[in-house]
């Protein structure tokens, strides 16, 4: 043993400064923040081998391209311009939507339409669209305002340790309108993307040697990459997938802040010069189906109050009422059809699952309009979370996953105090955390 302690530094000055700096417990130390003992790192020299990794991001990451057909009659004529004239960028450089006077063709086409007869959401009669840069971990949406965002600095750390975008690190971009269904439900946009992500995985298993993915999927993209581990045939994963890290995932048991967004707009697809506040894209925000997707589950809020006025409280219970409550009747159908089977559907993905999630931030629990003016901003009760997702709805994820006495085995879940649920993969203690689990991903 001392002769191997005289080696071990000499061995660690093998690895790529990148690995160096996460196996040595003598540099930039990540403080225990969970109240458990970190998984053990893997030895210094000791020959890891990076599995190919797929990341898939969260919610607005994802650019959109739109192509107008001779069906489309647009609401307004500009908005028909470029009919006829090929694919062009829709949800990419936002920052020009303002500038060409776009933005109401920018909600128009973007916005969806359910289709009762499918069971399914659809574009607008002649708007067809696609995501670009599938499958490159460099090809995410890039807000001039937040440079940050979308897994930006992760890739930047994973490459430090030996990632290469193409080689061992992809991407998968997906339409972020859209939510992936349950067993039952027909999905033509994720039929399509699932197809695409199999294709994906099975390429870069093959570039390298035969070796498992890592499927990495942080906020909805870690709804996204748990549904499609569960939709895949189990001798596949076992094949294919060596480990499913999932980074503040949205649970099935929905969050209250959700509720929020809908009633009183959201500020998640930010468009530059469009202020928020001003309510001006929650008529598009309002068709989507992941707008109604995590809603408030009964079986993890109860009868517990969750929005409140001085004429009805509604609680997980009362959704329906609520939706008509904000005068968009119209989620009404597809929320009793679509979302309500996800809340009590569960299915344990049976492959090697980390799940970390950040707690001990102020999240909101309640929301009281008292004028019923969902055109406000609420005032808000708040309790545990990580400003985001409440903390019982992630306990109830965990638990789910602990039933399953085979899926219990494989399966570890981080809690993170202090983390917050946009920045647990680009503030620098978390990430790093963040990598370290990777890292033992590829170890086990």
């Amino acid at each position: 043993m001392g002769i191997l302690r005289l080696l071990l530094p000499l061995l660690l000055l093998l690895l790529p400064p990148g690995l160096r700096e996460y196996f040595s417990p003598a540099i930039n130390p990540v403080p225990e923040q969970d109240g458990s003992s970190s998984a053990a790192a893997p030895a210094p020299g000791g020959g890891v081998v990076l599995h190919p990794m797929v990341l898939v991001p969260g919610l607005t990451c994802s650019e959109l391209e739109v192509r107008l057909t001779d069906a489309y009659r647009p609401t307004l004529p500009h908005c028909g311009a470029m009919k006829g004239k090929g694919w062009f960028g829709l949800w990419a450089n936002c920052s020009d939507i303002p500038a060409h006077h776009y933005v109401p063709c920018f909600m128009e086409q973007m916005s969806l339409v359910y289709d009762p007869a499918a069971g399914d959401y659809r574009n607008l009669p002649g708007v067809e669209t696609r995501v670009r840069n599938f499958g490159s971990s460099r090809g995410f949406q890039r807000n001039p305002e937040h440079t940050d965002w979308c897994f930006e600095i992760l890739r930047k750390e994973l490459e430090r340790i030996g990632y290469r975008d193409g080689d061992t690190l992809f991407g998968a971009t997906y339409d972020l309108r859209h939510a992936p269904p349950v067993p039952g439900q027909s999905s033509e946009v994720f039929t399509r993307y699932f197809r695409q992500l199999t294709r994906l995985i099975e390429d870069a298993s093959r570039r390298n040697q035969g070796r498992k993915a890592i499927l990495f999927g942080h906020s909805f993209g870690g709804t996204v990459a748990l549904e499609f581990v569960r939709s895949t045939p189990m001798a596949w994963r076992d094949r294919h997938i060596k480990h499913l890290v999932l980074v503040a995932p949205l649970p099935a048991g929905g969050f209250v802040k959700t509720v929020q967004y809908f009633a009183s707009g959201s500020d998640l697809l930010f468009v530059p010069g469009v202020d928020p506040l001003t309510l001006t894209l929650r008529p598009m925000w309002r068709t989507f189906e992941s707008a109604i997707v995590n809603f408030p589950a009964p079986a993890v809020f109860g009868r517990k109050p969750l929005v409140i006025t001085k004429d009805r409280n509604y609680s997980a219970h009362d959704m329906e009422d609520f939706l008509a409550a904000t005068g968009y009747g119209a989620a009404v159908e597809p929320f009793r059809r679509r979302v309500v089977p996800k809340m009590g559907y569960f299915q344990a993905p049976m492959v090697p699952t980390t799940c970390l999630n950040g707690v001990g931030i102020e999240t909101p629990e309640q929301l009281v309009y008292w004028d019923g003016d969902f055109d406000a901003d609420p005032e808000t009760v708040n309790g545990d979370g990580d400003e985001d997702i409440n903390l019982a709805s992630m306990l109830a994820f965990d638990e789910q996953m602990r039933q399953q006495p085979e899926q219990n085995k494989l399966f570890k879940t981080i809690k993170l105090h202090g983390a917050k649920h946009g920045t647990i993969v680009t503030e620098d203690w978390a990430l790093k955390r963040v990598v370290q689990e990777i890292l033992e991903a590829n170890r086990i």
